[in-house]
């Protein structure tokens, strides 16, 4: 593994940080919020200051060598999560950036490199990401639109002409840049094409259930004309290969607008706790509010946390092929944040259905975050296939390996608990495809999220054991891990007796070991750190 060399130093993380507080304060209030929320118009003016010289924060997705910070993939996660904490609209706008410059940081030519990400980061050029199709969706194999090389006098090359139809793209009707996957005669293909070229026109603006400031809108692609230089990569059939290669980087991202606008609800629950008294005492005082709808929230996402963390830290360090780390991130952080924001509505009773308390806007805005870059459903789809392969592949060392490293923690962290289920759920995964079950969809859909809690916990143990705990105090943080063991084993044990006894075969071996899978083994310490955590949280 290859050292990390790729992390911003830590004061001017900090600088990206201060500014983007500084954003908020001074433009962001809550009443300009709720106004572009009710508009649902692109805040124009706002995102020309984020990329204009005075904050110029699109220049943390930039390499130093085409004048960017050079930030690495926790740097992002860590602005991606507060520019969500602020305002998911404004965070999709602007990291959207990033999303369509992907496709030329991965694959494109050292001119083209030189040509395009240079000008992204002199001129804050707003770019935009243009592959999901109205009869697509996320199967990027789907392609309808085409691209035909138009030929020179000497047969050679000299460009494509494009025509299509693509859908959601964020950015479409104001981007200044596109990077768009057609179908050339090699395969898929991406092209960078300049706003406002003679044959890209971008539909109506969508009109949202949530991040309406966004601007999203169809593209027409009607004889799109690009010479043969912004082939990016200058080479067909590349496309898949480059859009595979960055799915585990956006959609750690897509996480952080989970876990970022998750923490946001999260905020506003606590600050309502301390202040709404009900029946003598504030609702901080009572357990039906705060272990109820703060901790388990609390918990789940500090647990995506530890999960995007590691992640990250995996991209950085250079390691690959972290396609099922990315689904994994997304499809946990997202439905957690979603959670969350649903439970603050709840939190806040009748104010929170008002829009003016912005808990309500939160809950619209966060439901995008399970659907766009590939629905939940979709992330499952990805995590029980591939890790079924990569049990199939390791004779199960794989999750054998983990719930061994597991066993090694201190009993404190939850990792030997969580250990038991790990070891569950890799006879249950034997047994389903031994019996062939995993021809059913929906039991691959129930491993999937056996394999989420498991691997997720597993990233919150070991934190717990290393006593990283940021803001929060490591016994915090030892409390979160131990209550998110026994939701993993609760899950496993549910999901797996589902399989192994309601779906025509009996698995017996495998039903014996989640019988002895008793989630009273790790509920000892369950009340006391309930009541740690809410106090945490609270004071």
């Amino acid at each position: 593994m290859e050292t990390d060399t790729t992390r911003m130093d830590p004061e001017s993380l900090n600088m990206v940080l201060d500014t983007i507080a500084r954003l908020e304060r001074d433009r962001l209030t809550v009443e300009t919020k709720m106004e572009m929320d009710r508009k649902g118009d692109f805040p124009m003016d706002l995102i020309r200051f984020m990329l204009g010289p005075d904050m110029a924060l699109h220049l943390i997705f930039i390499p130093e060598e085409y004048g960017g910070l050079g930030a690495g993939a926790r740097d992002i996660a860590v602005v991606s999560e507060r520019m969500a904490r602020m305002d998911l609209a404004v965070a999709t706008s602007f990291l959207a950036i990033c999303l369509g410059m992907d496709p030329l940081r991965v694959g494109a030519t050292p001119e083209q490199k030189e040509k395009y990400i240079g000008r992204i980061a002199r001129e804050g050029l707003i770019v935009a990401y243009g592959v999901t199709e109205p009869e697509a969706g996320s199967n990027v194999q789907a392609l309808k639109t085409k691209a035909k090389r138009i030929l020179g006098e000497g047969g050679e090359v000299t460009g494509y002409r494009i025509n299509g139809q693509k859908q959601f793209i964020t950015n479409g009707g104001v981007a200044a840049l596109y990077t768009i996957l057609a179908d050339a005669p090699d395969g898929p293909t991406f092209f960078v094409v300049e706003g406002g070229r003679e044959g890209l026109t971008p539909g109506p603006h969508e009109d949202k259930h949530g991040i309406r400031a966004s601007d999203t809108c169809p593209l027409i692609l009607e004889d799109l004309v690009v010479p043969v230089e912004d082939l990016i990569g200058g080479v067909e059939g590349q496309g898949l290969k480059q859009a595979n290669e960055v799915f585990g980087y956006t959609r750690l991202m897509v996480a952080t607008f989970g876990l970022g606008g998750g923490m946001a609800a999260l905020d506003k629950s606590i600050r309502y706790a301390r202040e709404r008294v009900q029946f003598g005492t504030t609702l901080a005082e009572k357990q039906g509010y705060t272990h109820r709808l703060l901790v388990p929230n609390a918990v789940r996402l500090e647990a995506a946390r530890a999960y995007i963390e590691e992640t990250a830290r995996r991209i950085d360090t250079g390691e690959e092929d972290l396609q099922v780390e990315g689904s994994i991130s997304k499809f946990f952080a997202t439905e957690a944040g979603d959670a969350a924001a649903n439970d603050a509505i709840q939190a806040l009773g009748g104010y929170g259905y008002i829009r003016e308390y912005e808990v309500e806007k939160i809950k619209r805005d966060l439901k995008i975050t399970t659907i766009f870059e590939g629905t939940s459903e979709i992330q499952r789809n990805i995590i029980a296939m591939f890790r079924m392969r990569t049990t199939v592949r390791t004779r199960g060392a794989y999750y054998g390996d983990m719930a061994e490293r597991l066993d090694r923690l201190e009993p404190g962290t939850g990792g030997p608990f969580l250990a038991r289920a790990v070891r569950a759920l890799n006879d249950v995964i034997g047994g389903a495809r031994k019996h062939k079950l995993t021809r059913s969809q929906h039991v691959m859909f129930l491993l999937a999220d056996m394999m989420t809690w498991c691997e997720v916990g597993d990233a919150l143990c070991r934190k717990a054991s290393q006593g990283e705990n940021g803001p929060r105090s490591a016994e915090f943080l030892r409390s979160a891990a131990r209550l998110f063991a026994l939701e993993a084993a609760e899950t496993v044990q549910r999901n797996g007796l589902r399989i192994v006894r309601g779906c025509g075969e009996e698995l017996d071996e495998a039903a014996r070991v989640l019988d002895g899978l008793s989630p009273a083994d790790g509920v000892k310490e369950y009340l006391s750190d309930m009541d740690g955590i809410a106090r945490e949280l609270v004071e």
